[in-house]
């Protein structure tokens, strides 16, 4: 790992896309283009200042790389722990990127606004809905989301991860 100082934002390579969901989640600007070249990668990452997760020993090689974590796990929670704490990370904000693109979510203060959006089940037993400005994506308060979290916090306790 090669990282000039701690950066929030991060582009993943094609191998890693797994983990860009899941950093997402826990409130992290992380670009994934699964079919990215390692040229096109660099390019974006020196041109919006973010760092370069990736599996790919060789793409570490080229010269002038500064800003990278070379990922060594498979599973993907452990390397959700790699990330953290290579790079001291100090925050979690659950559900502020989507999960799809990488926008910023939003809440909706007008429940009425997304009721043909989501299922009617879904609409009459919650009441807290949030919207990605970029794709347009609809997320609410559910049993996933409290499920994922705990999974995340677990995974934190469980590897003396603390986060501010």
């Amino acid at each position: 790992m090669e990282v000039q100082n701690v950066k929030k934002k991060f582009i993943a390579d094609a191998m890693l896309g797994r983990l860009a969901r899941w950093l997402r989640f826990l409130g992290y600007d992380t670009l994934y283009y699964p079919h990215i070249t390692d040229r096109a990668l660099i390019s974006i990452a020196l041109k919006e200042d973010r760092v370069i997760l990736t599996r790919d020993t060789g793409l570490i090689k080229i010269k002038g790389l500064k800003d990278f974590v070379l990922i060594t796990s498979n599973n993907v929670e452990e390397q959700i722990i790699e990330v953290l704490n290579r790079l001291k990370l100090e925050k979690i904000d659950f559900m502020s990127r989507c999960l799809v693109c990488n926008g910023i979510i939003a809440d909706i203060t007008d429940k009425d606004l997304i009721r043909d959006f989501v299922p009617e089940y879904v609409y009459l037993n919650n009441n807290k809905f949030y919207r990605c400005n970029s794709c347009g994506k609809i997320y609410w308060e559910g049993s996933h989301l409290w499920k994922f979290i705990s999974k995340v916090n677990s995974l934190l306790k469980a590897h003396d991860v603390f986060l501010c």
